[in-house]
């Protein structure tokens, strides 16, 4: 788990690596990351990681091809501004988000929308691309906590919708820490989302200290690519 600060009160991304695997198939359903750090662009400089423009606005390419976006302005408590996924139908993604899932709906154009649980955290934008959305392999999650008793609220609310429930809830073990409840979903365009009971997430969601340090040592141990 890789962010700008705890995972209780900033938006963090989760790496998953897969011993072996050196490539993945990648779909058109994430479409990047918004971060606001002009320090991101000058460190981009000073190691000479290639920086294009899309817009008017900059971003560079993570080593397996997703897209972050830099704003170039001094960089906030939490940098991550948005995620942006595809959709392919604008006026039904919204309605799923804003009005199923309770999203409050902050900009709207004729091709985008920017939605949010609330005005000081990171926000999601869904792009209209215009056709089909294709996952392909390297597909991922969006994940929210939420309070132990809104998920079988929202549960009822996505069955009756007639949407689809990937994962009804359940409850999941963590062996010595705390065990936690999901449900996961999935949007009109297959974009998944999880919602976790907040009260057993913030017990999982410590910063743990030596991260960094295990972190360097797994990498260096993995022999897989040589």
């Amino acid at each position: 788990m890789i962010g700008y600060g705890p995972e209780d009160d900033h938006f963090v991304v989760e790496l998953t690596y897969n011993y072996g695997i050196t490539h993945y198939d990648q779909g058109n359903d994430f479409l990047g990351l918004t971060i606001q750090s002009s320090e991101a662009l000058k460190r981009a400089s000073a190691s000479n990681w290639p920086v294009e423009e899309e817009n008017g606005i900059k971003y560079m390419r993570a080593p397996g091809g997703y897209k972050f976006y830099i704003i170039d302005k001094p960089q906030p408590t939490d940098k991550v501004i948005k995620v942006s996924l595809a959709s392919s139908s604008l006026d039904r993604s919204v309605a799923y988000w804003k009005d199923l899932l309770t999203l409050k709906l902050y900009e709207k154009t004729s091709k985008t929308a920017l939605l949010g649980f609330a005005e000081d955290q990171a926000k999601l934008e869904l792009i209209d691309i215009g056709g089909p959305v294709d996952r392909a392999k390297a597909y991922g999650r969006i994940a929210f906590s939420c309070p132990f008793n809104q998920q079988p609220l929202i549960e009822k609310k996505i069955q009756e919708a007639n949407e689809t429930i990937l994962t009804p809830l359940i409850s999941l073990d963590t062996p010595g820490k705390a065990t936690v409840r999901v449900i996961i979903l999935a949007d009109p365009d297959g974009h998944e989302i999880c919602f976790v009971d907040d009260e057993s997430f913030r017990q999982l969601s410590q910063v743990d200290p030596i991260s960094d340090m295990e972190l360097d040592k797994f990498i260096k141990s993995d022999k897989s690519r040589n």
